[in-house]
């Protein structure tokens, strides 16, 4: 657990008083197994008390010529703060969007800690098909590293606080990269980062996802939503790729060997894996870094996950036995997924000092 310094007893009783992540799961016992607490949470969980939250919608033109969608849930109004309202930027996975059960999760969370929301779509996953011949990946760090410092600007000009940034899955995946390939200038972006169920070693990962029942429920979803927005990209760029191999993929591992890696400047499939993971480089993050993945998560194979001697002084592993892929549901039928987001999110806020600024204490440290 994190350890503060305190140089005063009133501002050492205003941080007890604070909530404090425990890095704790337990699964219910009505929802075994990783299946189970992947699909239930995603399809019957509540994500939230009372209305769904509502964001206001931001169109960004990319450096490219394309351009992305950013949702927004703006920092309730509260004359008697005495900080800024940090920002919470998440970073949905694959063939995610702002109304995933994960985002408005967070969503939920940042709102009772007085905090902005921010969800930037990945191209292609906003509802719209973007206009450039790419689409998004998951080692897509330049991406993330544009939008950080964007998001970093454009909070500062509006008077808000520190940047804090999470990733789920696919986004996790990325949102390490880009940390890793920041090194020490990440700290002039965000204050703290923390990936959920990412895929870290995409290799792994993909293997996983293929086989059996993996690949004949998740694998399914996930084609059944990639290859037409392939073939909406096809028709805006003729002779883009090979149509007839797209068809015939049965995986992820054939779709992105035949899309994703080659439109994105990879060699083939192999080649994607092996330089868009972010395992290989998580010693070199320099800001503090939070890894969560349940051991039981059906996408990512436990003995792939990175080990205490494999990151750097400023990653904090945590490996709960139990949660499923982006699942973590909790409490009674039909049970909540609030849970997860709420002690990410408070991890994220102690170990980025945001906490501590309200309490007027230094930031967190192990």
């Amino acid at each position: 657990m994190p350890s503060l310094v305190s140089s005063s007893s009133s501002a050492a009783s205003a941080l007890a008083s604070l909530p404090q992540p425990l890095l704790h799961y337990a699964a219910p016992r009505w929802l075994p197994g990783g299946n189970l607490q992947t699909i239930w949470a995603a399809l019957y969980a509540r994500r939230f008390d009372g209305a769904a939250p509502v964001y206001r919608r931001e169109r960004w033109p990319t450096p490219d010529g394309d351009f992305i969608d950013v949702d927004f849930v703006d920092a309730p109004a509260d004359a008697s703060a005495s900080t800024p309202a940090p920002l919470l930027v998440l970073f949905h996975g694959l063939e995610g969007s702002s109304r995933s059960h994960y985002a408005e999760a967070f969503a939920t969370f940042a709102a009772s800690q007085g905090m902005a929301f921010a969800v930037p779509h990945f191209r292609g996953c906003s509802g719209e098909l973007n206009l450039a011949p790419r689409a998004y990946h998951s080692g897509d760090f330049e991406e993330i590293g544009w939008i950080l410092t964007r998001m970093r600007d454009q909070h500062a000009q509006k008077g808000g606080g520190p940047v804090l940034a999470a990733g789920v899955s696919l986004g996790g995946n990325a949102l390490m990269r880009w940390a890793s390939e920041a090194g020490e200038t990440a700290a002039g972006v965000v204050r703290a980062v923390a990936s959920v169920c990412a895929p870290l070693d995409l290799a792994a990962g993909g293997e996983a996802i293929g086989r059996g029942f993996n690949k004949l429920v998740y694998t399914r979803m996930f084609l059944n939503t990639m290859k037409p927005k392939a073939l909406a990209k096809l028709a805006q760029f003729p002779g883009l790729f090979d149509r007839e191999r797209l068809m015939a993929a049965r995986n992820l591992h054939d779709f992105d060997n035949v899309f994703t890696a080659p439109l994105h400047g990879f060699r083939d499939v192999q080649d994607y894996w092996s330089r868009g993971s972010a395992k290989p480089h998580l010693a070199s993050i320099r800001v503090p870094a939070l890894i969560v993945n349940a051991r039981n998560d059906p996408f990512i194979p436990a003995r792939s996950l990175p080990g205490a001697g494999e990151v750097g002084a400023h990653v904090t592993l945590w490996k709960p036995a139990h949660g499923g892929h982006v699942g973590f549901p909790m409490g009674p039928p039909p049970g909540h997924v609030r849970g997860m987001p709420q002690q990410v999110g408070q991890w994220l806020r102690l170990h980025g000092g945001t906490l501590a600024d309200a309490a007027g204490l230094p930031p967190g440290r192990e």
